[in-house]
């Protein structure tokens, strides 16, 4: 029988938050504990703590507390601060994988998985240089894009193996960052189906939440939710809904997710604050009855790299789904989705909304579909299986071959 695994995630973020990459790596999780495998997480400082799941955090930073996702200079020292904790964890216990997250956790991982000379299994979901671009924070005609993809270029040469959530991160690697196809193994985004099940709120209560929401009786609702900034298309999801109520189109929009006050004031500029309703952070047990609201969901982020997860959620919910035309999209609904276009247009977005808007009948059609496909090919329990396999595969290789 085999042994079970002690793996240590190193996990590069406020974990646990409510949006997409911090959902992959608590079901990854989650997927193991259910195998019997031992998971250690650390992380930055903040972050909720979840039930069941083993989290060393960082100390804070004593000049910032409150610090934000995503790109940022203050970046550099939380990870500092995460090396230590790291550090600190492999002097005191032993492990038999060491797993980072994004590339920062990968290169913090490599000293740690050097140390206890074990093997090192990188998480990714996209390229990090794509990623700052889309996010404004590196300038792609700049000096320093070049450095920083050298930098990510390195990075990627360290881990034993690379898992990435999607086919199309497996062939940006392999094509761009001169990575080794042995070395890339596609673990796609999953979703758990009994978690988001579209039978979660009775019709009854449906009615009764979208009424104390202010939703008039008969008005279709669009819903998203994810994590509310640029780089995820919502200045242009707030440009099709201007486009659509000036086509007299009677929908309601309502949007889980934060940071809210930049774009409720977008709404505003834009005359849509009547047709938007912003709920804020939704905790993760609550996103289920959130998207059950809903009778279409969109994604319109603009990312043609990173992974789009919430897609699944959303199929799992028996949505009827609108996003742009990315390949990552296209791996999850196939053509099952609704596709706005390649060029991030908010008057192709807004076509898709209203094409479902108008067809209730294939809302439900596709809804089924979508549901069936997410069941057959994005299963949590699936891909635990498959990741055990890697572990166990990249471990007798080592054994094999411990240079």
């Amino acid at each position: 029988m085999n042994k079970s695994l002690r793996i240590l995630m190193v996990v590069p973020g406020s974990f646990f938050n409510d949006y997409g990459a911090h959902v992959r790596i608590e079901e990854e999780i989650r997927a193991l504990q259910k195998l019997n495998h031992e998971i250690t997480v650390i992380t930055y400082y903040l972050g909720r703590d979840l039930p069941g799941i083993e989290v060393i955090r960082t100390r804070p930073t004593p000049w910032r507390a409150d610090y934000e996702v995503g790109s940022s200079l203050h970046r550099i020292a939380f990870d500092a601060f995460l090396c230590w904790t790291g550090l600190k964890t492999v002097l005191r216990r032993r492990f038999d994988i060491v797993h980072g997250h994004l590339h920062d956790g990968a290169f913090i991982g490599y000293f740690l998985s050097r140390l206890q000379r074990i093997p090192l299994v990188a998480d990714f979901q996209g390229s990090m240089t794509s990623e700052m671009v889309d996010q404004k924070f590196l300038n792609p005609d700049g000096p320093l894009y070049r450095w920083v993809r050298l930098f990510e270029m390195r990075i990627d040469q360290l881990p034993d193996i690379i898992l990435t959530s999607t086919n199309q991160t497996a062939i940006l690697l392999e094509q761009y960052f001169n990575c080794a196809s042995y070395r890339v193994q596609p673990l796609p985004d999953s979703v758990n189906m009994e978690f988001f099940h579209p039978d979660v709120l009775t019709t009854d209560e449906i009615a009764a939440q979208r009424a104390a929401l202010g939703i008039p009786d008969g008005h279709p609702v669009v819903v998203y939710l994810g994590l509310l900034s640029d780089h995820q298309g919502i200045p242009h999801l707030l440009q099709a809904v201007r486009i659509l109520k000036e086509r007299g189109v009677e929908a309601r929009f309502l949007i889980g997710g934060f940071p809210v006050p930049r774009y409720r004031q977008m709404a505003a500029d834009l005359g849509v604050s009547d047709r938007v309703i912003f709920r804020g952070k939704i905790p993760r047990e609550e996103t289920p009855a959130h998207l059950a609201l809903g009778d279409i969901a969109v994604s319109p982020k603009l990312s043609k790299t990173e992974g789009n997860g919430k897609i699944l959620e959303y199929m799992a919910m028996e949505l009827p789904t609108v996003a742009f035309d990315a390949p990552q999209n296209r791996e999850y609904m196939g053509s099952l989705g609704a596709y706005a276009g390649h060029t991030a247009d908010p008057v192709a977005l807004a076509d898709g909304i209203a094409g479902f808007l108008q067809d209730p009948q294939r809302r439900a059609e596709l809804g089924r579909k979508l549901r069936e496909r997410a069941a057959r090919h994005f299963s949590w329990d699936r891909a635990g299986r498959h990741l055990v396999a890697v572990y166990r595969s990249v471990l007798r290789s080592k054994t094999r071959n411990p240079n």
